[in-house]
């Protein structure tokens, strides 16, 4: 789930629903966009038929025109290697697909193949870069965004999930999961440059507004951490519950937001030093949480299927 800072709110409804709903800061639902697209229409003739995808996560451009939205699989003629969250590059799974949405049609708009099983994404400041995590195939795609291709594939070790990418556009940090390190990539070298090791599990990443500093979930410790980009020391850690996921910052930087998915619950953090400033309980499973800045609300996506919207985590705000 992710806020284009415009005014909208974007969830990913993977193989159970094969859409994006899109919604206003009310929570009024906008759009229904199906998965289903053509392929070949959008440059990749040698894929035919309609297929469908399997939406997972999504990331705006800073101008929020664009949303870019990973595929976990894609499903229909020419795809008989389906996903799975126990895999390698030993498996052959089906590479996917990345969606590109225009934030004022509300369609997509373009396509591009990258590896097996994207998660999770990030938009560079300036809009020229998409670069995703590949789960299954233990690498990050490196898009050109203007040209809509891929233009590098860069190992970075077992089960890459979070992606953050530096305010000048030319490193990303890439929580890989497997290792317990987050790999630091030179986007224009397209390679790994440095390996921060940050503990059991790390799943998500968010920068400080500043670039200096690093907030990383650890879904298998249970705790989230701060670590400082120039030195790689983990200068700060708190425990929140057992797995902790997705995080989401307010856009002044002050609060962090992480949903903790076997305790039920929303935590909310000091983001300078990590003391728990709310706890507050949101249904079975929380797995997505973004901010958004019009209606100041913090939006959470629960895996029954639910979304709750916070204002400023006092109450629920809508259904």
């Amino acid at each position: 789930m992710t806020a284009t800072g415009t005014g909208l709110v974007f969830a990913q409804n993977m193989m159970y629903r094969h859409t994006v709903t899109v919604y206003d800061p009310d929570g009024r639902l906008v759009r229904t966009i199906p998965d289903a697209v053509s392929l070949a229409d959008l440059g990749y003739p040698d894929r035919q038929g309609v297929v469908q995808g399997a939406p997972v996560e999504a990331a705006a451009s800073a101008d929020g025109r664009t949303v870019w939205v990973s595929n976990y699989s894609m499903y229909g003629e020419g795809f008989g290697r389906p996903g799975d969250d126990t895999c390698s590059p030993a498996s052959r799974i089906d590479d996917s697909y990345l969606y590109r949405i225009d934030t004022r049609t509300l369609a997509v708009e373009a396509v591009v193949r990258v590896g097996a099983v994207p998660k999770h994404l990030a938009v560079s400041p300036d809009g020229r870069r998409v670069v995703v995590a590949n789960w299954c195939t233990y690498d990050v795609s490196i898009v050109d965004a203007v040209a809509g291709r891929q233009v590098a594939r860069v190992p970075v070790g077992p089960y890459p999930r979070g992606v953050a990418i530096s305010r000048d556009g030319r490193r990303a940090y890439v929580a890989v999961m497997g290792a317990g390190e987050v790999a630091v990539l030179d986007l224009r070298g397209a390679a790994v440059t440095r390996r921060i090791p940050v503990g059991r599990g790390p799943r998500h990443l968010l920068l400080a507004p500043d670039g200096d500093r690093l907030y990383v979930s650890l879904n298998a410790a249970g705790e989230v951490v701060i670590v400082d980009v120039a030195s790689g020391a983990v200068t700060g850690r708190v425990r929140v519950g057992p797995q902790p996921r997705t995080m989401a910052l307010a856009p002044d930087g002050r609060a962090l937001y992480v949903v903790v998915y076997d305790a039920s619950t929303l935590v909310k953090l000091a983001a300078d030093d990590l003391r728990t400033l709310q706890r507050v309980p949101t249904g079975t499973h929380p797995i997505g949480v973004t901010f958004e800045p019009r209606a100041h609300r913090v939006w959470v996506a629960v895996y029954t299927g639910r979304i709750l919207v916070f204002d400023e985590v006092a109450g629920p705000a809508g259904p």
